[in-house]
């Protein structure tokens, strides 16, 4: 009788152990995130008609009916990044301090681990001053990634494949265009140059995230126009010399200068006409 108390004595310790609660060091930082998104919501949710003035300051009568036709803006880009610090702890911690005024929606370690920041549908605090094509907001557009990764080393194949796995499920959630899957440094060329030309784009172009040259290359024509072929792409064209740099890193990878080969006028001929 005696050992089987001891025996229930030791079980209850045991499970009182186990079942204390594992302190959350992000507890502070979630709530904050939590008191922001409630603030937002309360913004999507208000139903108050617009308050307009004629030109005689007298109020135009006005009042909210809700259409039931609507739905979230949904992401239509993703652009890559690498962190260029220390550690994925480094970089959370980053993206949780007020003062950087920087955030992305994932980061990726080198093991693989996938650290969800913020939701999809929200604006993330991740592309800066950039351009692509025609949009010059392009945080309001795209889903930021962040590979743990300082820029001047090979990507770890564990966090290739787990960026492999969370492109294949924003394509397939968002529908998002294989032409639309591209680095920081195409849209703020002369700015930023990161994933860099150690970034594997032909392994992501394989798979349906961007576009890469072919193989076999046909020769670019005598009369070819580069810089209307990288504006098409997408690159703004107002730094020529920074947009030649920005499409070398992603689609040559072999040098990193302003100045157009032979071989990287074919690279571009082959590139811009599957946009």
């Amino acid at each position: 009788m005696r050992n089987r108390l001891l025996l229930l004595l030791l079980t209850a310790t045991i499970l009182t152990a186990c079942s204390k609660k594992v302190t959350n060091p992000h507890t502070k930082t979630n709530s904050v995130y939590t008191n922001q998104a409630d603030s937002l919501s309360k913004i999507v949710l208000a139903e108050e008609p617009a308050m307009l003035l004629d030109s005689a300051g007298k109020p135009i009568p006005s009042e909210f009916i809700g259409t039931v036709n609507f739905n979230l803006r949904k992401p239509n880009y993703v652009i890559i990044h690498y962190t260029a610090q220390d550690s994925v702890g480094q970089t959370v911690r980053t993206f949780t301090l007020v003062k950087p005024q920087v955030s992305a929606h994932y980061v990726i370690g080198k093991d693989g681990r996938v650290i969800h920041m913020l939701n999809d549908y929200m604006r993330a605090w991740h592309a800066g001053i950039s351009k692509w094509g025609s949009i010059s907001d392009m945080n309001s557009c795209s889903i930021g990634i962040e590979l743990d990764n300082k820029g001047n080393e090979p990507f770890a194949p564990a966090q290739m494949n787990s960026l492999l796995i969370l492109l294949a499920k924003l394509k397939k959630d968002y529908n998002i265009p294989t032409a639309n899957f591209i680095g920081h440094g195409d849209i703020a060329p002369g700015r930023k140059p990161d994933p860099g030309i150690r970034f594997p784009w032909e392994q992501l172009a394989q798979k349906g995230f961007g576009y890469y040259s072919d193989m076999i290359i046909v020769p670019a024509p005598v009369n070819f126009d580069s810089a209307t072929a990288l504006r098409l792409i997408g690159y703004d064209t107002r730094n020529l010399p920074a947009a030649i740099g920005a499409f070398k890193r992603h689609f040559v990878q072999r040098e990193d200068s302003a100045r157009l080969t032979q071989f990287d006028l074919d690279v571009l001929y082959n590139v811009y006409q599957k946009y």
